[in-house]
């Protein structure tokens, strides 16, 4: 299997799986006991959640969630009231957000809140014009992504955090895509991360506050992760999500240099192919390329030693043309013609230029020309 699949989940690190190990294997203690063995399990707990705070410079806390998602849930649902107070009731994000965005501002929409989706270029590019037009001093929370899980494409923050912070609203940003291999965006009030995005386990991310920022929980119960999010914690999920902290960012020089030299390595398999999205604005470990009369879903079934998508993970399944392709301009038919390539740490070279050529191999028995 050449696995190509990068932005739906990457591979375990053994750094991390070595770090889980011990906690799965004897240290049983629940982190939230007061007796030796939650203590320990406790510490191997604040052990993790420094050593991923160490990617962040401004003061904050960090709240261990089940994912990204929960994390978005807990930023936009917790920082705001559960109905409009006052002339505050707009949040503005961007139409090509992950669903985990969308989702949740469609839900605040029924709650009273006025919902602003910011267009993009075909760039992918969100529009600052209209931007500025939209976030003023009705807005509530400004959501914008770092990197687009679907096309790569790096939206400007700082610009959006200004717009949003000269009329006292909060930024969040999804940072899961740019985690570990790009700078956290230190203007974003609120920033949502995975661990299983930076080589780390499933089933655990965290949402960094901002210090003086207030959020409310969504989970009731015993109160345990800061009074935010109640529940077990597990240690193994925590070291390993630690681990993985750790090495990106020792590692994150060599990473992005290895992922430059196979974006030039798979550029002259690229004849015939347009690139979705900008491609100088863009994280170069993703590739979602188009071939018009692509017929992706059957290249995908006859390539099933090569791990691809055809869109985000999260929507693959619905069988709906990618809403982020839609937002860019292109057709349902164009949206079915395109494959997403997600690359990095673990690809060598060799594998990524024999799947691209397997891939063209593919394509030109379909007659696509």
């Amino acid at each position: 299997m050449i696995y190509l699949d990068y932005q739906a989940t990457t591979p375990l690190a053994p750094e991390a799986f070595a770090a889980m190990e011990p906690w799965l294997r004897d240290n049983h203690g629940n982190p939230h006991s007061a007796n030796v063995a939650g203590r320990t399990a406790a510490a191997g707990v604040e052990t993790a959640r420094l050593a991923i705070a160490a990617m962040f410079t401004s003061g904050g806390r960090l709240v261990f969630t089940s994912g990204a998602t929960e994390a978005i849930n807990l930023a936009i649902r917790g920082a705001l009231p559960p109905s409009p107070e006052g002339a505050r009731n707009r949040i503005v994000t961007i139409a090509t957000e992950h669903a985990a965005v969308l989702d949740t501002v469609s839900h605040m929409a029924t709650l009273g809140y006025e919902a602003v989706l910011l267009p993009v270029g075909g760039d992918g590019i969100v529009d600052l014009a209209a931007a500025r037009d939209a976030i003023d001093h009705r807005t509530a929370l400004v959501a914008a992504m770092q990197i687009n899980n679907e096309i790569g494409v790096i939206q400007p923050l700082a610009e959006l955090a200004a717009l949003a912070h000269a009329h006292d609203t909060l930024l969040l940003s999804d940072c899961v895509q740019g985690f570990g291999r790009y700078a956290v965006p230190e203007v974003a009030d609120m920033i949502a991360i995975s661990a299983h995005k930076i080589h780390g386990p499933k089933g655990i991310g965290a949402l960094w506050v901002r210090d003086g920022v207030t959020i409310a929980p969504l989970i009731h119960g015993g109160g345990q992760e800061q009074g935010l999010r109640s529940g077990t914690l597990s240690p193994a999920l925590c070291a390993g999500f630690g681990a993985a902290a750790t090495l990106a960012l020792a590692r994150r020089g060599e990473d992005m240099r290895h992922v430059e030299a196979l974006w030039r390595a798979a550029g002259p398999a690229l004849s015939g192919w347009t690139i979705n999205g900008s491609i100088d604005r863009r994280y170069h470990g993703n590739l979602n390329i188009r071939r018009d009369g692509l017929d992706a879903a059957r290249l995908m079934s006859e390539l099933r030693d090569i791990a691809f998508s055809l869109g985000s993970a999260c929507a693959s399944g619905s069988g709906r043309p990618s809403h982020v392709l839609g937002a860019i301009g292109l057709s349902p038919e164009q949206a079915r013609s395109s494959i997403r390539l997600g690359f990095g740490r673990y690809t060598s070279e060799a594998d990524l230029v024999a799947a691209l050529d397997r891939i063209n191999a593919a394509v030109a028995e379909q007659a696509i020309v």
